[in-house]
């Protein structure tokens, strides 16, 4: 990798970093750079995992006057998400990579159908949820494995697919919905980086060079994500999800 191409790299990952805190598609950016620099495509998906841990480590950061009386909950949920999480990784690493083509996109764009009925969808919810589990119930911790799974295989819009299963299921104002999606995201990105680190081939330079980036944009990326209005973040979010079913179906 030239001098040229790292900042290139560097600078996908700051942009990266960004996009994850806010929303979460980070690897749109980065993975298509790695590709385009001449990283194999299974070697950049895995060294792209890796280097943009620090940049979920900065935005769940970011976010901690959000996650404050969520710690019981979140720990719940980042069991699945770690539990997916390696069965996703494996699932990259062994598996035929054609398989979640079809899959992925619909994914997404269930994720950003939830997120715009989210609204109507919590006061449906509203009137069941006086006898549901305060932490989502067995339902969301299905959801958030699932979406661990789909996260250690790819990662893409994983916050996407994220913010819409929590904010259907908690009763929660989306910045504080957006705060769990970054831990979770975190927990799903470490799980994979350690198996990823331990079994698969791990490109150091594209990995440093990310990781440069994504922790200056995640924690830049929280700061503005914290003052976006609920309604605005939604058409974010929404919109992010769109870009990434047709980079997905059409490359």
């Amino acid at each position: 990798m030239t001098v040229w191409e790292a900042l290139a790299v560097w600078v996908a990952g700051m942009a990266a970093g960004a996009i994850n805190a806010v929303v979460g598609s980070g690897s749109l950016i980065t993975f298509p750079t790695l590709v385009a620099v001449g990283v194999d495509p299974v070697v950049a998906n895995v060294s792209n995992n890796v280097g943009l841990v620090p940049g979920s480590v900065t935005g769940a950061y970011g976010y901690r006057a959000e996650l404050r009386g969520q710690r019981d909950r979140l720990v719940r949920l980042a069991m699945g998400s770690a539990l997916g999480s390696l069965a996703g990784g494996i699932l990259l690493l062994y598996l035929d990579p054609d398989v979640f083509q079809v899959v992925v996109p619909v994914l997404i764009g269930l994720a950003c159908v939830l997120v715009i009925i989210q609204p109507r969808l919590n006061l449906w919810l509203a009137a069941r949820r006086e006898h549901a589990h305060p932490h989502g119930g067995p339902a969301l911790w299905l959801g958030v494995f699932g979406a661990g799974v789909y996260g250690g295989y790819f990662g893409a819009a994983q916050g996407v697919l994220l913010i819409g299963l929590l904010g259907s299921f908690l009763d929660e104002h989306l910045q504080r919905v957006n705060a769990a999606k970054n831990v979770l995201s975190l927990v799903v990105n470490s799980t994979a980086a350690v198996l990823f680190v331990l079994i698969a081939d791990v490109d150091w330079w594209a990995v440093l060079a990310v990781a440069l980036g994504a922790m200056i944009g995640g924690f830049l990326g929280a700061k503005v994500g914290r003052r976006i209005p609920a309604p605005l973040l939604r058409v974010v979010i929404v919109a992010v999800g769109i870009v990434a079913i047709i980079k997905l179906v059409y490359g």
